[in-house]
């Protein structure tokens, strides 16, 4: 039960900590008995009974302001509390058995050890001691929670009903307060400046050179991304509403937003915090679940804390409570993918408790695809506290054009481009990639993404226009320009006074890497870190030789670029996939491929199981793989067919392998590519172009359903090999076929998807689907076609430049417009339905003549 009485926890923590002692610097992991760490028990124990009697007089004030309360017996209310909470150090409990009791029943054995202290109160004065007392247990079992890490990892449950207790009585103290202090104002003005100070920089990926600026301005070089919302109708082939990024919380109160790694997720969250801070209207609170993933969900006193905000001490008392009771708070609650598996769902649980108490807060949610399963919503009841669920969608052509120009434009302006040749240089550069990412595929499918476009940028410069090919070696040559080329190159050889080239760099920070995959963290203590670096050092002499753990990893936070410090306390790498891949290149030289198997069905280890693969020897992967196609009978059968798609998953990225393992993954694996539900159909995509080898052919089978589901497939494949499948069903009749071959231009090469697939499909009822400019331009050179779906982000002028003006009679707009006067539509006479989709704004100005649909 509740208690009767409330006192909000940041005047009452306080109080608290005088009774109870803060934990050791090493936070207890086991239970503790509580009169053990109460303050004034011991011979050099730093309170007094009588200090606890100040306490208790404080608790009965506090509450007395707030209740009605025997205001001539509070006097007497504060003698028999003191002697209650004097009890605390006189029962032989641990912390463990007091929040299994929960405040009420705590409270009760309290009371019974100090049984007759009430007599002298009246029956109104015993109720309000009583009451007080329930409140002043809940605060303290708050406490135990907050000081063991054994309660939060082994009573999670108990633990988080404690924490909403406790924001519920912020909650109820809040609302007694309803206008905003001249405090809170000057607190938020702050908070706000501070908000844009630490989030409105971007670093551009190898822009970040020495003697060149390390940051830039987020404005300047915010690039802004499209998400994809799905239409939740269930048709095959129905498209999705596409929205810009940056405004998915106009619309939507509540979102979970899926990207891959590298997409633009925290980057999205920095713009939105920044774009809130500016406005005023809403206070923005980052939340990198990476800090709190195995503590829980902060309680919202405790959430500029938990983030290790610079103005968390400053902060008036009960200022977020007051926020988000208000309903004016942008929560950002980035990575959820980053916390175990195993706590992912009690911080879900914490984060709709905590949004049903404070209602009206705009909330974000960010995880990468496969650690959120489709239908997680459904399933998790997230869609019941209004979220909706939106996809990052890889970056169009036009927007990767524009990338690599802002890129190239913010590299010009550094230091190191003064002169006029160096910036001839960097415009060269420019254009050859430009070149080079629409004529080459597997550059073209790399740069969709940001991060990558950016390291491909980088070594584009680098390199002088020699790009290397496939995921590894692009990453193999970023940490070969970071490691070793980038400072002797730059002419920067004295920065400190370490030597280390770049095998002693990249092995200390693989150590760095594999700590956190092995502990399923995404950063790690200061400490730990530099612990880790001196456990190292004694087996790198090179190393050894420049300095103790401290010394090295100031070095390889300044020098190599791949770290960062935040707040000077805790140490991650600039981007997962950076850990993710030097982690597997360690196991596999530790010889510990084999454990991979173990994890070959949890999604956070899919990039490492997969880089792992690339680094192994041909005997080594062929081991692993065989490993992983082994029947597992403690596994269920969902994981067992992840581990066997995962075997072919990871052909994709190795370089040699005994052809008999190649065709042991293909025998294993062809039953499992064989979908027999569009959900099923939709999963295999991740695999590769290898289910593209084991699909049946799509000629000889004659179902238009079974069809149906191999083009979802080999849709979602996103390989140009895709391309040559899809030729065979593009005869299909069905409009549901159709429409699934439509769907996925932007996904491969415009030009030849234009010739072989979209030329040869029947218009008849079918809307066309243009992402971008280069599909406008191709689809117009097919003659165009009456019936158009505008599925991506494009200007009215670029739309009026190339769409047929006679042909168009069905214009479909399922894409956010940057205006929303339609009154240009004059301009096609023929053009008799505009169907607008109903989650996107309400369009103004149509013609006359033209039919609106939704």
């Amino acid at each position: 039960m509740e208690p009767v009485v409330r006192i909000p926890s940041p005047l009452a923590t306080p109080l608290v900590q005088r009774l109870i002692g803060t934990p050791p610097p090493q936070a207890p992991t086991t239970p503790e008995l509580i009169a053990a760490f109460t303050t004034w028990r011991g011979a050099d124990a730093p309170a007094t009974p009588d200090d606890v009697h100040r306490t208790a007089a404080d608790f009965v004030h506090l509450a007395a302001e707030a209740h009605t309360a025997p205001t001539t017996e509070l006097a007497a209310v504060v003698d028999v509390l003191t002697r209650t909470l004097l009890a605390i150090g006189e029962l032989d409990l641990t912390d463990v058995d007091a929040v299994r009791l929960g405040p009420q029943d705590y409270a009760r054995r309290l009371r019974g050890a100090v049984q007759g202290a009430d007599r002298s109160l009246t029956p109104s004065a015993a109720w309000f001691h009583d009451e007080l007392l329930v409140a002043v247990c809940l605060h303290v079992l708050y406490h135990f929670v907050r000081r063991s890490p054994h309660i939060q990892r082994h009573m999670a449950e108990r633990a988080s009903r404690i924490r909403q207790l406790i924001d519920l009585n912020d909650a109820e103290a809040a609302a007694r307060q309803p206008e905003q202090s001249q405090e809170d104002r000057d607190f938020e003005a702050a908070y706000a400046e501070e908000v844009v100070r630490q989030h409105g920089w971007l670093t551009i990926v190898g822009v970040d050179l020495a003697n060149a600026p390390d940051r830039w301005q987020l404005e300047d070089t915010y690039l802004s991304l499209e998400a994809e919302e799905s239409s939740g109708s269930g048709v095959p082939g129905e498209p999705r509403t596409v929205l810009l990024a940056d405004r998915a919380l106009e619309g939507h109160e509540r979102v979970l937003l899926r990207g891959v790694a590298g997409s633009g997720k925290t980057t999205l969250v920095q713009w939105l915090a920044v774009a809130a801070a500016r406005e005023g209207a809403r206070v923005p609170f980052v939340l990198p679940v990476r800090r709190f993933a195995r503590e829980g969900f902060p309680a919202p006193d405790e959430f500029l804390h938990a983030i290790r905000h610079p103005l968390a001490d400053q902060a008036p008392e009960g200022w977020v409570v007051r926020t988000l009771l208000a309903g004016r708070a942008m929560l950002l609650v980035d990575g959820i993918d980053e916390a175990p598996e195993a706590t992912r769902g009690e911080l879900r649980n914490q984060l709709r408790r905590l949004l049903r108490i404070f209602s009206g807060n705009g909330c974000l949610v960010t995880s990468r695809p496969s650690a959120v399963e489709d239908g997680w919503l459904a399933q998790e009841r997230l869609a019941e506290e209004g979220f909706k669920e939106l996809s990052l969608a890889p970056m169009s052509r036009d927007q990767v054009t524009r990338f690599i120009h802002d890129w190239h434009a913010a590299a010009m302006s550094d230091d190191q481009c003064k002169e006029q040749a160096e910036r001839d240089k960097l415009k060269e550069y420019e254009q050859r990639l430009l070149h080079s990412v629409r004529i080459y595929r597997e550059l073209r499918q790399l740069a969709t993404n940001p991060l990558m476009c950016g390291l491909i940028c980088a070594l584009n410069r680098d390199r002088s226009g020699s790009l290397p090919k496939g995921r590894k070696e692009l990453y193999d040559a970023a940490l070969e320009m970071l490691l070793q080329r980038r400072d002797p190159e730059r002419d920067v050889l004295y920065a400190d006074d370490v030597r280390l080239m770049q095998g002693p760099r990249e092995l200390l920070l693989r150590k760095l890497a594999h700590a956190m995959v092995e502990e399923g963290v995404s950063e790690l203590p200061r400490e730990r870190v530099v612990a880790i670096l001196d456990g190292a050092l004694p087996a790198i002499p090179s190393a050894r030789a420049e300095g103790d753990g401290e010394k090295i990893f100031r070095h390889l936070l300044h020098r190599t670029g791949l770290l960062r410090e935040q707040a000077g306390l805790s140490v991650d790498f600039i981007h997962r996939t950076f850990q993710d891949y030097l982690a597997a290149k360690e196991i596999v030289a530790r010889g510990q491929l084999p454990t991979l198997v173990e994890h070959a069905h949890q999604a956070e280890w899919e990039e490492v199981i997969r880089m792992a693969a690339a680094h192994a020897r041909p005997e080594e992967c062929a081991d692993f793989l065989e490993r992983l196609l082994a029947a597992a009978p403690n596994l269920r059968r969902p994981h067992v067919n992840h581990r066997r798609l995962m075997a072919a998953a990871c052909l994709e990225h190795v370089t040699e392998l005994d052809p008999a393992v190649q065709q042991l993954v293909h025998d294993r694996t062809k039953n499992l590519v064989r979908p027999t539900t569009e959900l099923a159909a939709r999963s295999l995509g991740w695999v590769g172009p290898i289910v593209l080898e084991q699909l049946p052919d799509p000629e000889q089978v004659p179902s238009d359903q079974q069809a149906l589901l191999l083009a979802i497939t080999a849709t979602r494949v996103q390989d140009d090999a895709a391309i040559d499948y899809l030729a065979r069903l593009r005869h299909r009749s069905a409009l549901s076929i159709r429409l699934e071959l439509a769907r996925p231009w932007r996904h491969f090469d415009t030009e030849r998807y234009a010739q072989e697939i979209i030329a040869h499909l029947d218009p008849v009822g079918l809307y066309f689907p243009v992402s971008d400019t280069a599909e406008l331009a191709a689809l117009r050179q097919l003659g165009g076609r009456p019936w158009i779906q505008v599925v991506g982000v494009i200007r009215t002028e670029e739309l009026l430049d190339g769409l047929e003006h006679e042909q168009l009679t069905h214009l479909w707009v399922t894409a956010e417009l940057a205006d929303t006067d339609m009154s240009w539509l004059t301009r096609f006479p023929n053009l008799s339905v505009l169907r607008v989709n109903p989650r996107l704004p309400r369009v103004r100005n149509v013609p006359e003549g033209i039919t609106i649909t939704s």
